[in-house]
């Protein structure tokens, strides 16, 4: 490939090259194991992750941006992508855009440095789990580790606390049919779970800094 043909590459998975730098987006709904239908706007997990795998191995590629706008999704989908952008040793920073709400959190904090507009929001709660559900001990077991899951990821790759993001997850007064808190952009970096408020011009010069020191 020309050095003119690698400034600027549209994939066939909709990510983009651009001076090295590969452009993913994490956008609608995080799918898991079952597809969501037509007319429903999703990531899938099985596309992201040899995308990532990818990136990681190419001498092309010097460093990943991540796009953000995502309402959630799939816990195990979600933290599969997470935890394998966390482990990626090229520099990577992510931008959160609209929103990156439930399982988007961890994929926001992935990245080794994140940005967030002004403007967007971000929504913490409890797991979730739909469909039939047994009333057993066994259940709010499982729901506790899970949450324990998210709550490690996200404490150990931002620097909120744990303490403190369990707060968030469990407040009472902010979300209407849910126990939870929404995060403005200001207040998701005062509290530490993003690093810094910015756009497009400081995530990609930020990315560029970092890819130049490699």
């Amino acid at each position: 490939m020309s050095d003119e043909n690698k400034t600027e590459q549209t994939e066939n998975d909709g990510s983009k090259v651009t001076n090295r730098i590969r452009c993913i987006q994490i956008v609608g709904q995080v799918e898991g194991h079952y597809d969501l239908g037509a007319g429903q706007k999703s990531t899938k997990y099985e596309h992201i992750l040899p995308l990532l795998f990818e990136i990681e191995q190419s001498p092309e590629v010097d460093g990943l941006m991540l796009l953000l706008n995502t309402m959630g999704g799939d816990v195990e989908a979600g933290l599969a992508i997470a935890e394998l952008i966390a482990s990626m040793t090229k520099p990577s920073v992510s931008l959160v855009l609209g929103g990156s709400h439930s399982i988007g959190v961890p994929l926001a904090v992935s990245a080794k440095k994140s940005f967030i507009v002004p403007s967007a929001t971000m929504t913490i709660h409890p797991v979730r789990i739909s469909g039939t559900v047994l009333g057993t001990p066994e259940t709010y077991i499982h729901l506790n580790r899970m949450q324990d899951r998210i709550t490690d990821f996200v404490t150990s790759h931002s620097r909120i606390t744990a303490d403190k993001f369990r707060e968030y997850l469990f407040r009472k007064d902010e979300l209407s049919t849910d126990t939870g808190s929404v995060l403005e952009g200001k207040e998701a970096v005062d509290c530490g779970l993003i690093d810094s408020i910015g756009g497009l011009k400081e995530a990609l010069d930020l990315l560029r800094q970092e890819t130049k020191a490699q």
